[in-house]
């Protein structure tokens, strides 16, 4: 069974990280111009939270609030539940689909965080999986 860590061998395990006092106007450039869908907020270097397109549609534009004098640290989530390498790609879906999120930080054992893996990571690593699966499947077919 396929874990996270064939992900983060796949995409990389860098991530894009803003401090907390980052304006969300900013994060909201960097999302676009990286063409990525959320950004970890630190504070000392340390992860503190996620900040995604969610947060600013949901606690900005439908607040009232200005994206130029509003900090990522004042809207992001940080109530993800904590994956790690070994976590199946399965398990992963199953927390995704049930707290209705679409990232996941991944965390090392020293709790340090190592990555972020996307619902699209996910759909694909299982596509992916199921292909290899078929491919055998057909190999042992032919073969027998």
């Amino acid at each position: 069974m396929k874990s996270v860590k064939h992900i983060l061998a796949r995409k990389g395990s860098n991530v894009i990280a803003v401090p907390a006092k980052t304006t969300v106007l900013n994060v909201l450039k960097l999302m676009s111009e990286k063409n990525i869908g959320s950004v970890v907020v630190t504070e000392n270097d340390n992860y503190i939270g996620l900040v995604t397109e969610r947060d600013y549609a949901r606690k900005i534009i439908l607040m009232g609030k200005h994206s130029d004098d509003t900090t990522v640290g004042e809207i992001m989530s940080n109530n993800f539940p904590k994956i790690t390498p070994e976590s199946s790609v399965d398990s992963c879906m199953l927390i995704m689909s049930e707290n209705n999120i679409r990232y996941l930080p991944v965390f090392d054992k020293e709790e340090q965080l190592c990555g972020i893996i996307s619902i699209n990571d996910v759909v694909y690593e299982t596509i992916h999986s199921q292909k290899e699966t078929i491919e055998q499947l057909h190999s042992y077919i032919q073969s027998t």
